[in-house]
């Protein structure tokens, strides 16, 4: 989903198998969507299903998440890596933002049954309201690391698919770059707990975001955009060698 632009310098996108949805063109949704942006963005994605891998450029737009998981129609967990919790009070009601999208999902999608946070920043978890505890599991990610503790955590917490959001700020300045203050986790780390989750849980879909705005400094912006290419480029890869892991809506 292209709305800055950002992926034009990234090698990746250029592959003929994705799919660009132009988002360019359209006003109300830079951080904070407001109700003509949400209603445009959603008739740019109707035709489009929540299975497979989206990008959705940067951590501005991480609220997309959940216009593609209004899209399932059955029992679903939500697994997102993110330095932040993303579940703020909005403070418009009438806008969803990319701070508070996590909360919404949770006030509004019948079928989401957990969301699990991995990797968001103490303080920020501090802050999320108590009623939310019950439905939200918080990990930092030293803790997943290892598959045995992943095996009895899922027994317990996870019984149906799960749909994975990436938000790239989870991983430390020197394993990608984005407009948001960022967290500690390599990339290899970042890997090693994707491919923990992908053996055991069965996938609905995947999107990434995180990517890093333009600015005035054009060296800047081209050691940024590798940064972000090789990031991406090492995910869609992990994410295709585990594509028997992905189920189908429509076989349900």
């Amino acid at each position: 989903m292209n709305f800055t632009n950002v992926y034009r310098a990234e090698s990746f996108a250029g592959k003929s198998s994705f799919i660009w949805i132009d988002c360019t063109h359209l006003a109300g949704t830079d951080c904070y969507c407001d109700r003509d942006g949400e209603k445009a963005l959603r008739t740019l994605m109707a035709p489009y299903s929540p299975e497979g891998i989206h990008f959705i450029d940067s951590g501005n737009y991480h609220y997309l998440t959940k216009f593609w998981t209004d899209k399932i129609t059955r029992p679903f967990s939500l697994i997102v890596f993110d330095h932040h919790p993303d579940m703020q009070p909005p403070l418009f009601d009438e806008m969803i933002s990319c701070g508070s999208w996590v909360k919404d999902v949770i006030d509004t999608n019948p079928f989401l049954c957990k969301v699990l946070i991995i990797g968001a920043s103490d303080s920020l978890v501090q802050a999320v309201p108590v009623e939310y505890r019950e439905r939200v599991r918080f990990y930092g990610e030293k803790t997943l690391f290892h598959e045995d503790f992943w095996q009895e955590f899922a027994s317990e917490h996870i019984s149906e698919p799960v749909y994975i959001s990436v938000d790239k700020d989870v991983l430390n300045p020197s394993s990608a770059a984005t407009n948001w203050d960022q967290g500690s986790m390599s990339l290899d780390e970042l890997e090693q707990l994707l491919r923990v989750i992908l053996q055991q849980e069965t996938v609905i879909g995947i999107d990434i975001c995180g990517e890093c705005s333009a600015s005035l400094d054009l060296f800047e912006e081209r050691r940024e955009a590798a940064l972000d290419n090789s990031a991406n480029q090492q995910l869609l890869l992990l994410f295709r060698r585990n594509r028997e892991k992905f189920v189908s809506l429509r076989s349900k």
